[in-house]
């Protein structure tokens, strides 16, 4: 699809209807913490480098977090999978620092149509880029040999996700964001295509079938002739997979699935699915805020 025919459907989507950016945003969210699709079947052995960066985001620990990733990097120099994660903890750390992860940020429409355009640090995003570049280079060539390798698809499908973040929630360039957007989701059902079994992949296709699902039918007719379709139970039961059977993602998928239930108006699910992730990750006090949030709640 063209740049002008997504702006036109851009431009005509946000007249409609004031949540469509707010659901392209959490599409993208989906794509930020997507990591390795590629280590979905259980019965594969676990990368103990990257489950412990892995972890050490969801429980804020960047640090620690990129200390593992840069140890991966150096033991396997031709993985995109490496630089990737790298980038992946620089955003999610600026996100951190900025203010972005506060659930109620995308609860509000009002709030998010209202929001500033962030001040990003700038060595941070020298990094950010140089790690997408780099993933990018290494998936590029990885095609070239095996247009069906996973960690190349993988890697792809994560870095086009993770500079639509930035452009929409930090630089606050919509449309830019929805381009790469976009394409993290036809990279995405590249490997959904060729690994059915890769769930944490689903949380991309699961949150964003659920959003657009949940808006007006103009807008939903607009976004599935721009390739992305809606349906509020398909995304829920996406997400039910890849919270009981992902593996990086699992966690990512419950705290959705808890979004979900709270725009549902179901506030014993999302109490439940949020105690669970504050007691698997205690180094993250969010999910105790958004707890005592909904607890105080009528």
């Amino acid at each position: 699809m063209t740049n002008r025919k997504l702006e036109s459907i851009f431009t005509a989507a946000t007249r409609s209807d004031a949540r469509y950016w707010v659901s392209v945003t959490l599409v993208c969210l989906l794509l930020l913490a997507a990591f390795p699709a590629w280590a979905a079947p259980a019965d594969l052995p676990l990368p103990t480098l990257l489950d412990n960066g892995f972890s050490g985001l969801y429980n804020l620990n960047f640090v620690g977090a990129q200390k593992d990733f840069s140890t991966f990097e150096a033991q396997h120099p031709d993985d995109p999978c490496g630089p990737v994660s790298e980038a992946a903890g620089y955003l999610f750390s600026e996100f951190n620092r900025l203010g972005v992860l506060e659930a109620q940020f995308y609860q509000s429409d009002d709030a998010f149509a209202s929001r500033s355009k962030q001040t990003p640090d700038p060595e941070v995003k020298s990094r950010f880029e140089s790690a997408l570049g780099r993933a990018e280079k290494l998936a590029n060539a990885r095609l070239a040999k095996d247009p069906n390798d996973h960690d190349a698809l993988f890697a792809l499908t994560l870095s086009n996700g993770l500079q639509a973040d930035y452009a929409a929630l930090i630089e606050k360039r919509n449309l830019n964001s929805l381009h790469y957007t976009k394409e993290a989701s036809t990279w995405a059902q590249k490997l959904l295509s060729i690994c059915n079994s890769c769930y944490d992949v689903l949380v991309a296709t699961g949150f964003s079938k659920y959003i657009i699902g949940s808006m007006s039918a103009p807008v939903r007719w607009m976004l599935r002739m721009g390739g992305l379709p809606g349906d509020k139970q398909a995304g829920i039961s996406d997400l039910q997979l890849t919270a009981d059977h992902g593996h990086y993602l699992a966690p990512f998928a419950r705290i959705l699935l808890s979004i979900a239930y709270v725009r549902e108006k179901n506030k014993t699910q999302a109490l439940q699915l949020l105690s669970g992730l504050r007691n698997d990750f205690p180094g993250n006090p969010l999910f105790q805020r958004e707890i005592s949030r909904l607890e105080t709640s009528h």
